[in-house]
């Protein structure tokens, strides 16, 4: 079980990580109020049971303007001792003294002890490891400090999803407390230098500087710690009187929580020699051990000397009198991200933990795509992991599904359910049935077996595939899935050759390849009827809000020609979907639009109690037949409507209606529904607005998720019945309570979008490009979707956008090609390491045309019996696409607090049985993650700081309910840029090449004042622009003269014939491109008031709702670990 994965191990933090608030600023650097305290008890101060250590031999942090100054160990028992984040600390250059602002703690100080007693033992273990097959970090980290870094910014303003919305500034504000600010320090610093005693301003408050500052103090063997004074005559600062989280108290001392346990003493862990200086942090104080050098990538206390290394003289701390390095000015932009074994040796103050040190997502993308990027990707072998979402690659079908329709979490699964217990990763597949291939990608043959239909196991009904065994020469086969013995049918006979195989295994799609599609007979159709081709109905509200905003004439221009791009069926001269039109605000009115009348007629519907569709001939039409009656109509509709006042509306009978229209056709379809309001007006369905902040963080806020009737759970139930989907698009100018309204959306498998505060000429781009691509993509109408597996598991879990009546069928009204299931599978009984285990996906569907037809996706993996091959085939990507959805559900039932305390139990629990069972033996102290598993703690943290499960102050019950619906479906590629957003350097792009720069970390120290930058998650657009950009580049893309001149209210770049402007452009269509939904581009300056929403998806830093920085989080991260180890 001691098998070596591939790893890579991280430094080791000190106990009790404080500083975790950051000062809120209102726009004019108003200090704010009411901050919710953060995530994690320990990072603002300690629990109790947490006892701070204090560094004896470390110099004092110098005073801002003073020389360095150095203390003999003897007198640091009469200072306070602050924790390691510092009071002053930001995370992006010098700070300005009048902003280095101490935040209001929650708990006071407690004092720290320069030693601990005997019975006292250390926080942590002191070992310095030997790991001969890991992948390390450099010696740096031994020679860190762990501190905080503190943001200046202010809480955002939304979310984006809509309009920011002001905030009052607070009323007080504390007076400057602490010492200067400090970065860390880039690799490249000489240390000879002689260093420069005045501390630079920083040039603006709470934006980055452009440099990476680092002020040493002297250095010797053994110092590890910096200790912090407070500045002379300050008071300690007073309690916080914010809103606290759940079950913590409004101030003082926190008490235990569930995944903080405090550290009591531990067997064989004494603490230091009560009265003597410390020599570094020793694990067994010996008379003779000093500072031991530490193995390449180790960042851990110390353990006695290990072999080959020669232990240092005790005695009193010999600082260097060698001058501390002067400051150096760098762009952060030129530090790379370094490879491990470029990392250069040289001794630095522990001062905290180096960002570039840590797992990198850019560098693992950047990797993959050189290692992965250019060879095509061949299915044909068993457990194959394929290469990152992030990487673009050609995928050649050899009989195992393309990863673009399947992805697993892992490759290679336990043989036995005890195993799958123990590392706690879960056996998940995402499946994405009808996904949109590139076009140097075959499309899925067509298989049409006649009357007889596909064939298929007798026992199982598993469909044929590449995984069948044929045997007695080709006259049975044998089942991959049920191991049952099949006669083949007399038409389907072939000989086989001297291999086993089929002579005609090539010719044949569903022998040879991971995916393709059967035609159904008549026996998969309802009442043994062909279906007839699906209708759309085009559902539009005229109440006032609707008619103000611009909305229905914009959307009655559009569809005049979007009718011309209905789907079609392969190279058919026109769409076989027939259409439809109901305009609604209290009352419905249907449109008879015949081709042979010479003008629509409208026929109302009043009683909305009691739905009906008052005609049937002339309803649903022929596009091309009756098009001049349409156009007539959608010219008359804004005309009709243009001075109503009438303001309420009601949803649950226009859903009805559509319903009713497709049931008298007898066919599937879709409702485009297009509604601005909440549904007040007396009618079924009709809601109340309960939208209530106080809520949030209570045990209730789950019913903020949960419809507030049950009527709209049993229309879903009636749609999915008869094939109807439904699309919402919502324009809302208040609370419309998404979580009730997008439910029969959710449970039909349509899709929601949502336009706050709703403008034709701001957001007309947005929605009109949104609703070409969901009227015109591909989609699949009254869809069941079942997964079979081999003997040994079986799927227990579905997460989607879907609806079951069953434990097996997943029931959808239409599948569109950017829809995903997730699927949990769970083992029953062993499974066996040479016969691996197989998976088959079968989609039943009826196509754009009418045609029934079956999708069929197969994957085989591999099955293990070691840990360690396990870990080396999981995909993490997958891996958070599961969790988000996992807990994304999970908040309907629990609080928000306990969804995110599970996550980090589960992450922590499989990283701890990796290192228990695969990694070698090592301290405790270092922090060893699996190769294939370094970026979990980055991107689950993520996921812990997403609106959903940390909401700010200022985003909206509905715009989580919005982002909770789009999550359900996401696939991988999606969730992966969602929760870490792509920041592309605009300043740094090759204008003659195709590619774009490489990307840089999600983070604000990683952005230079002197450049521009490109922020995309799917939803949402940004350019920054940096106060120091070249005036040629601003010239170049804005056509303006400096920075002061480019308006931020822009929505669409100037096109400028000139290279930069091109090449922007072009990298912001292809990225659009790339999306399922159309992003609007919103232009941010530096110091702008919009910077406060751009720093909301700044990822690796602390968020102004209290979740952690990338760096703290995975302090937290390793502290539960080693709880869990111990």
């Amino acid at each position: 079980m001691n098998q070596q994965g591939h790893m890579a191990s991280y430094g080791q933090p000190q106990p009790g990580y404080q500083g975790y608030h950051q000062q809120q600023l209102a726009y004019d650097n108003q200090h704010m109020t009411g901050v919710p305290p953060p995530q994690y008890g320990p990072y603002n101060g300690p629990v109790q049971g947490y006892q701070q250590t204090a560094v004896p031999q470390g110099p004092l942090r110098p005073v801002p303007g003073s020389a360095p100054t150095s203390i003999p160990p003897s007198t640091t028992a009469q200072q306070p001792v602050y924790n390691q984040y510092g009071q002053g600390d930001v995370h992006n250059g010098p700070a300005v003294p009048e902003q280095m602002q101490r935040v209001p703690q929650s708990q006071q100080y407690m004092p720290g002890n320069t030693l601990h007693s005997g019975s006292q033992p250390m926080p942590y273990q002191q070992y310095a490891p030997s790991l001969s097959h890991a992948q390390q970090l450099p010696n740096q980290m031994a020679h860190m400090q762990i501190t905080g870094v503190s943001s200046n910014s202010a809480s955002p303003v939304s979310q984006g999803y809509g309009p920011p919305a002001s905030r009052p500034p607070a009323a007080t504000s504390l007076p400057p407390v602490g010492p200067a600010a400090y970065s860390a320090a880039p690799q490249n610093i000489p240390s000879s230098t002689p260093q420069d005693n005045s501390h630079p301003q920083h040039p603006f408050p709470g934006q980055p500087s452009p440099v990476s500052t680092f002020l040493s103090p002297p250095t010797s063997i053994g110092l590890t710690g910096v200790i912090h004074p407070p500045s002379v005559g300050m008071q300690r600062p007073p309690t916080m009187h914010g809103q606290p989280l759940p079950g913590q108290p409004p101030s003082g001392p926190y008490p235990p929580q569930p995944n903080h346990r405090s550290l009591g003493p531990q067997p064989g862990m004494p603490g230091p020699i009560p009265g003597a200086p410390t020599q570094g942090f020793q694990m067994h104080p010996a008379p003779n051990q000093g500072f031991v050098p530490q193995q390449n990538g180790s960042f851990a206390q110390m353990r006695a000397p290990q072999p080959n290394y020669a232990a240092p003289s005790t005695g009193a701390p010999n600082y260097s009198s060698q001058p501390p390095p002067q400051q150096k000015r760098l762009d952060p932009d030129s530090i790379p991200s370094p490879q491990l074994n470029e990392l250069p040796t040289q001794k630095k103050t522990r001062h905290r933990i180096d960002p570039d040190a840590i797992p990198s997502p850019i560098q693992v993308i950047e990797d993959d795509k050189s290692n992965r990027g250019s060879e095509p990707f061949s299915t044909g072998v068993r457990g194959q992991v394929p290469p990152l979402v992030t990487t673009d690659f050609v995928v050649k079908d050899q009989g195992n599904a393309s990863p673009r329709f399947v992805r697993c979490a892992t490759y290679n699964i336990p043989c036995t359910s005890d195993m799958a217990k123990q590392c706690q990763v879960p056996l998940t597949t995402v499946i994405k049935p009808l996904a949109t291939l590139p076009a140097d990608e075959a499309h899925p043959f067509i298989v049409d077996h006649g009357e007889t239909g596909p064939i298929r196991c007798n026992r199982c009904k598993a469909y044929m595939c590449p995984y069948m065994q044929f045997i007695e020469g080709g006259r049975r086969f044998q089942c991959a899935f049920c191991s049952c013995v099949t006669e083949v049918l007399p038409h389907y006979f072939q000989h086989l050759d001297h291999t086993g195989k089929r002579m005609d295994y090539y010719d044949r799609p569903e022998l040879s390849l991971g995916s393709y599609e059967f035609l159904a007979t008549v026996d998969y159709c309802k009442n043994n009827k062909f279906p007839n081709p699906p209708a759309f109905i085009f559902m539009i509200d005229v109440s006032y809000n609707a008619l103000k905003s611009g909305l229905v004439h914009l959307l009655c221009e559009e569809l005049k020609t979007l009718l011309d791009f209905l789907p079609r069926e392969g190279n058919a001269d026109e769409s076989a979907i027939r259409v439809g039109f109901v305009t609604y605000n209290k009352v419905l009115h249907f449109y008879n639009v015949k081709s042979s009348l010479a003008q629509p007629q409208m026929m109302v519907v009043s009683d909305v109690a009691d739905m009906f569709v008052p005609l049937l001939d002339g309803f649903l039409v022929n596009v091309n037949e009756s098009r001049a009656v349409i156009n007539s109509l959608l010219e008359q509709i804004p005309e009709m409507f243009g001075d109503t006042r009438e303001t309420e509306t009601v949803f649950g009978p226009v859903i009805q209606a559509g319903l009713e229209a497709l049931k008298a056709a007898e066919c599937a379809g879709k409702l485009f529904i297009f509604h601005s309001t909440l549904p007040l007006a007396e009618a079924p369905g009709k809601l109340k607005n309960r939208d209530d902040k106080k809520l949030i963080n209570t045990d209730k806020e789950k019913t903020l998720f949960q419809p507030q009737t049950s009527f709209y759970n049993n229309l879903a139930k009636e749609c999915v019945a008869q094939g109807c989907c439904v699309d919402l698009f919502l324009f809302p100018n208040q609370y419309v309570d998404v979580a009730t309204l997008g439910l029969v959306t959710y449970q039909t498998g349509g899709s929601i979008y949502k336009y706050t505060y709703f403008q034709a000429q701001a957001d007309g781009e947005r929605f009109l490009n949104d609703l070409h691509r969901d009227v015109r993509k591909v989609i699949g109408f009254d869809a069941v979707m079942r997964v079979r597996t081999s003997t040994g598991i079986r799927a227990t879990d579905f997460f989607g956008s879907f609806y079951m009546s069953n434990t097996t069928d997943v029931e959808l009204a239409a599948l569109d090609c950017d829809k995903t299931i997730t699927v949990e599978f769970k083992h029953d009984d062993k499974l066996n390491e040479d016969s691996g285990a197989q998976i088959q996906c079968a989609l039943l569907y009826t196509s754009c045309s009418g045609q029934r037809r079956l999708r069929i996706h197969n994957l085989s993996l591999n099955c293990c019996t070691q840990l360690a091959d396990l870990y080396r085939n999981c995909e993490t990507d997958t891996l958070i696409n599961f969790f988000v959805k996992m807990a994304y559900r999970a908040v309907l039932n629990n609080s928000t607090k306990t969804v995110r305390e599970s996550l980090i139990n589960q992450s922590a629990q499989i990283l701890a049985c990796y290192r228990k069972n695969c990694a070698s033996p090592s301290s405790a102290g270092q922090l060893i993650l699996p190769e294939c598993m370094k970026l979990l703690p980055v991107y689950l943290n993520c996921v812990l700081k997403s609106d959903i499960l940390q909401p700010g102050a200022d985003v909206s019950t509905d715009d989580r309910a919005y982002i909770r619906h789009l999550i359900a479906s996401m696939d991988v590629s999606e969730t992966n840029v969602f929760f870490y957003p792509r920041v592309l350097p605009v300043h740094k792009m090759d204008v003659d090449g195709d590619d774009f720069p490489v990307a840089v970390r999600c983070s604000e120290e990683r952005l230079s004042k002197g450049g521009i930058y490109l922020l995309e998650n799917g939803l949402n657009l940004f350019i920054w622009v940096g106060m120091s950009t070249q005036h040629d580049l601003i010239q170049s893309i804005f056509n303006v003269q400096s920075f002061g001149q480019i308006d931020s209210g822009m929505a669409t770049l100037p096109q400028l014939d000139n290279p930069y402007s091109k090449k922007l452009r072009s990298m912001v269509d292809v990225i659009r491109a790339q999306r399922p939904r159309f992003m609007k581009l919103l232009i941010v300056k530096q110091e702008d008031k919009m910077e406060v929403l751009f720093k909301h998806f700044l990822m690796e830093d602390k968020s102004s709702n209290g979740g952690a920085s990338y760096v703290d989080f995975l302090c937290h991260m390793h502290k539960e670990i080693r709880q869990l180890l111990s």
